[in-house]
């Protein structure tokens, strides 16, 4: 019986180390199971966060764009003219940065100062060119007038703009090569009926720097009208234009039609007037006219030609106008 329970024994501590074996394979099949904890964060190593990875300056402009066409301080009726006038599209495509001087020719009432004088706040400069008035009641000393009393009222977005006044006949809007950019928004026509254009487009050549651009709109005659025929209608053959400015010495850069309107038929009593903003014939056939839209428009680039670059951002860059 004792040799009984010794083997007894034997079998059960054999059984018992099995067991324990076991359990202990189970125990490390499940710890592998387990996930791997993630490793600390940066934080909690005391490294610092990466910064987000800078803005470009074409995202820059965009965004500043964004805000500053959304801003309390725009005219509801100015506000209400940009499916037509598309000025995020159309200063985009002339090049619009951070950092530039730019000069914008007779703004009339400050339709584009109030949107180009804020988005180049603190990071470049606005000016709005201004005829020199000749009659105190005149359309030029009206135009003054409005522009000086709209940057007064609001020095928060126009507190670093500036005026010029120009003589048209003998037009000089800054020191040579002094300026970045130089824009200006359906006014060629009124020098074209004036005799002034061709010294106008020389003034914007000396003034820009090599590579500086020249961007403009106009109203856009049909191909292939006769200038005398119609100029006085307020519109323009499109190649006229482009020789005015490369008579002058610029070299096109680029068209873009993001200003067309294709309703637009060019044949009215009263010229481009006839159709909004101006609707100068009044209710008659008012909502044949409002239904057109504003005219169809040219939207021209010109660069002044040199060895200098083209105008490069830095990198730190996070009426005159009469319809």
């Amino acid at each position: 019986m004792k040799h009984v329970g010794i083997a007894l024994a034997i079998v059960c501590g054999t059984v018992a180390l099995v067991a324990c074996s076991d359990r202990n394979e189970a125990q490390q099949a499940a710890q592998a199971a387990k996930p791997v904890a993630a490793p600390p964060a940066a934080a909690q190593l005391d490294q610092p966060a990466q910064p987000p990875p800078p803005q470009s300056a074409e995202q820059a402009i965009d965004a500043k764009l964004d805000q500053v066409l959304a801003g309390a301080w725009r005219a509801a009726p100015n506000k209400a003219r940009d499916e037509y006038r598309h000025p995020k599209q159309t200063l985009e495509f002339f090049g619009l940065a951070a950092g530039m001087n730019l000069i914008e020719i007779t703004p009339g009432g400050g339709w584009y100062a109030e949107i180009l004088a804020p988005v180049l706040k603190g990071s470049g400069h606005y000016t709005a060119a201004i005829t020199i008035p000749r009659k105190p009641e005149g359309e030029a000393a009206q135009d003054k007038t409005a522009l000086e009393k709209k940057f007064a009222a609001d020095t928060a977005e126009y507190g670093e703009a500036t005026t010029l006044q120009f003589d048209p006949k003998a037009p000089n809007f800054g020191a040579p090569g002094s300026a970045d950019m130089v824009v200006t928004f359906r006014n060629v026509h009124n020098w074209v009926m004036a005799d002034t254009a061709p010294v106008m487009f020389k003034a914007f050549f000396d003034v820009l720097k090599p590579g500086g651009v020249l961007g403009i709109t106009d109203h856009r005659a049909a191909a292939g009208a006769d200038l005398e025929k119609i100029k006085k209608s307020g519109y323009l053959p499109e190649d006229f234009v482009i020789k005015l400015a490369t008579d002058a010495g610029f070299k096109l850069e680029g068209k873009s039609e993001i200003n067309a309107n294709p309703k637009d038929t060019k044949d009215y009593e009263k010229g481009v007037w006839t159709l909004p903003p101006t609707l100068q014939l009044g209710d008659k056939d008012r909502d044949k006219y409002v239904a057109i839209g504003e005219s169809d428009r040219m939207t021209l680039k010109f660069v002044k030609p040199a060895g200098d670059k083209i105008f490069t951002a830095p990198a730190d860059a996070g009426k005159s106008e009469t319809h």
